[in-house]
């Protein structure tokens, strides 16, 4: 997969860039620069102005510092350091009534003080360094990392969720290969919360094994019905449901197959069934075209249809992606994204803006990350509640690599 850390050949998952120290502070003791500056300026100070003004208390604030960059250790030495440039230079400009004893005691508990301080947010920092470490265990479960050309397609996306410290939210995503083509989904579970993770990870297992071993699309698309329905009743019966059922909206396709080591010539046919989601776009050299949509209702929600087959499942339409063309696969983090006008995000109008002056980008990890910083500008200083965002951009490999299993 590819990660938005990193370089183009690692799988995208968060929308946020990860911090770097600034240059000059970084180092195993970079950290110790600051508070020694700020004592050693207090000490030159208070050593300048003489008994006329005295700013030696002013030390307390080199323990305060510390405590806010680096260690208890360090901490404590800085108390120490603090303490002892008080009494020097009270001694060398003998103590008046604005230092003294007073002011002595006064360092002494704010170095106590910073010690404690700085114990406590070094222990809050491994709690939190264990959260993160669990909330990417459970996204790399839900999500799991998929190899680069995965099943035959140069493919990226984009996880970024609301939620910032959890990591993971109520979209999925997925590609499944077969010996029946490739099969993928996106899609997002209504509400938020554990609810929407613990649907969003049933909803991925059934899609991993029934699109390996079902043959129709339309049998894949059946089987994560059912296990919807079967989640809704679990989650009734343990009082979960939240007062309404839960329900999820996908983009099931399936890309024909391709014999293994063969040139895919001409349009790259594709099986798509839409489930209360918008369909697809073909971006590509002759632009901006969305794919049709099957019209069925959320997973979850398969009782209310109404246009159903014969045989009792899903429509299944066929389209297909002609040489050049990128599949954008998106859930409504991205159309229904805000200005603080309440203007939505014009999707397809901005990538075909786009496309005419460069048209390279409609490469999968050039359009995911477009798409993401433009919905990101988009809703700068907007006041409204921001959505998960998943960006899932699909194009055919021009040969077929060989297959050696479908895991």
């Amino acid at each position: 997969m590819r990660r938005l850390q990193g370089d183009a050949t690692t799988q995208m998952r968060s929308g946020r860039v990860p911090h770097r120290p600034l240059p000059w502070l970084r180092g195993r003791h970079a950290v110790w620069a600051l508070p020694s500056l700020l004592l050693v300026l207090i000490v030159l100070g208070d050593l300048w102005t003489g008994r006329s003004f005295r700013m030696i208390a002013w030390v307390v604030m080199v323990p305060a510092l510390t405590a806010a960059l680096a260690g208890v250790g360090a901490t404590a030495l800085f108390s120490a350091l603090s303490i002892g440039a008080y009494l020097l230079v009270d001694w060398a400009l003998r103590p008046g009534p604005e230092t003294g004893l007073p002011g002595l005691l006064l360092v002494a508990a704010a170095g106590l003080v910073s010690v404690g301080a700085c114990a406590v947010r070094r222990a809050n920092e491994r709690r939190t360094a264990k959260l993160s470490l669990a909330a990417d265990v459970v996204r790399d479960t839900v999500l799991r990392p998929l190899p680069y050309h995965w099943g035959g397609l140069d493919w990226s996306a984009v996880y970024v969720t609301a939620d910032h410290v959890a990591r993971v939210g109520g979209d999925f995503y997925d590609l499944q290969p077969s010996r029946y083509g490739t099969r993928a989904i996106l899609g997002d579970v209504q509400g938020k919360g554990l609810g929407a993770v613990a649907a969003s990870a049933v909803l991925l297992g059934t899609f991993r094994e029934a699109g390996y071993h079902e043959g129709r699309l339309r049998d894949v698309v059946r089987r994560l019905e059912t296990r919807m329905e079967r989640q809704q009743a679990y989650t009734r019966y343990l009082g979960q449901d939240e007062g309404g059922e839960r329900f999820a909206t996908a983009v099931v396709l399936s890309f024909d197959p391709v014999e293994p080591g063969t040139v895919r010539r001409g349009i790259a046919g594709v099986e798509l069934v839409t489930l209360g989601h918008d369909a697809p776009l073909a971006v590509g050299p002759d632009g901006v075209r969305p794919l049709r949509s099957s019209g069925g209702v959320p997973l979850g929600m398969g009782k209310l249809a109404c246009d159903v087959p014969e045989d009792g499942g899903p429509r299944v339409v066929r389209d297909g992606l002609a040489p050049g063309e990128t599949l954008l696969l998106f859930t409504d983090g991205v159309t229904e994204a805000r200005d603080r006008d309440g203007v939505f995000y014009p999707l397809r109008q901005d990538l075909e803006r786009e496309l005419a002056e460069d048209p390279g980008i409609a490469r999968p990890d050039r359009l995911v990350r477009y798409v993401r910083d433009a919905v990101a500008r988009h809703i700068a200083g907007a006041r409204w509640e921001a959505d998960d965002l998943t960006l899932l951009a699909l194009r055919p490999l021009p040969v077929e690599p060989q297959r050696e299993a479908f895991p």
